[in-house]
């Protein structure tokens, strides 16, 4: 029964990533539209230094958006900055340390933000760790539920005032949330969150995945009925070459190699929906969707169980230690 709990995750998630590479041979990638000015407008994208999260971060920019890459490796994102700098001197763009493995640090981050009294208008929940060993978190969480998801779900509902503050009627503030295909198989078993019963890199990956689609969905419900002038969505970028491969295990990384350079998508090809989420004059006001290449879709059976949304909510809310619903913590 234990090895059942190990293999099958494994062989469900390379299933579905032969569904999307199957897609991606057959399909042309989402073409971005022409989007207009974002002058004024701040953004925050998480991972902003590398991969999908440079692309985002250097086209919110190349809009006149200020964007502030927010990221674990001071080095790597000064370098960004500089980089998307030296592409056009007058692009507004800057790194702030952030630590999503940390819930010190991401109540930091959000500190040191809003002490500068700037508004948000985009969020981009982007960074995130994908077939990692069994490793945990610095508040002891397991990593990949740890960082791709709880440090996602508190940045958000720390910086959701400045959001609401900032968004308008005509021109709603954006909470874009990359989830993967996985997420269509994963297993989110509410009493074992941390995988301690049977750790398995790709069911803990998965199941963080479906997290994000369950919290982004339960997220908008509660900003619509309350009025507030927010939209959250999730998407999918499909299969990009970035290093978030690197864990593969090795046949499968000898196989991804030559795969790769000839059908997976290209960073700013995945970039692109998430884009397209956070600009595109199409979602103004349009919340609560899955986007995959440009196009909305549906997700997983699993993801629209109310009942299910909610009770994440609410244990994710203790494990972050706000005190209860409808308090916000400072």
């Amino acid at each position: 029964m234990k090895l059942l709990k190990l293999i099958w995750p494994v062989l469900k998630v390379y299933l579905v990533g032969l569904k999307v590479l199957l897609y991606q041979i057959f399909n042309k990638p989402f073409t971005l539209p022409v989007f207009p000015k974002q002058n004024g407008r701040v953004a925050i994208v998480t991972g902003g230094a590398k991969g999908m999260g440079y692309e985002t971060a250097r086209c919110l920019t190349s809009l006149g958006m200020h964007v502030v890459i927010a990221g674990n490796s001071e080095e790597e994102g000064l370098a960004a900055v500089k980089k998307i700098q030296e592409e056009d001197g007058e692009r507004k763009v800057e790194f702030q340390h952030l630590n999503l493995a940390s819930l010190k640090s991401v109540r930091q981050f959000v500190q040191v933000f809003e002490n500068r009294s700037l508004p948000l208008h985009v969020l981009v929940n982007n960074a995130g760790v994908m077939l990692v060993p069994e490793r945990e978190t610095e508040d002891g969480f397991e990593l990949h539920f740890g960082l791709n998801y709880l440090g996602h779900f508190l940045l958000t509902n720390l910086l959701l005032d400045t959001l609401k503050q900032s968004g308008r009627q005509d021109s709603f503030a954006r909470i874009v949330t990359v989830s993967s295909a996985t997420h269509y198989v994963a297993d989110l078993d509410l009493e074992d969150l941390q995988n301690r019963s049977c750790y398995c890199a790709h069911g803990a990956y998965s199941q963080s995945k479906l997290a994000l689609v369950l919290f982004t969905y339960h997220l908008q419900e509660a900003l619509t009925s309350q009025g507030f002038p927010v939209t959250a969505n999730a998407v999918d970028p499909g299969m990009v070459d970035t290093d978030l491969y690197q864990n593969l295990c090795s046949p499968a990384q000898l196989l991804k190699r030559p795969v790769a350079r000839l059908f997976f998508r290209t960073p700013a090809e995945g970039a692109s929906t998430a884009m397209y989420a956070a600009v595109t004059p199409e979602m103004e006001g349009v919340g609560g969707c899955y986007l995959y290449n440009g196009q909305r879709t549906q997700s997983s059976d699993a993801s629209y169980d109310v009942d299910l949304q909610v009770q994440l909510w609410r244990l994710s809310r203790a494990l972050v230690g706000f005190p209860d619903e409808g308090k916000r913590e400072n």
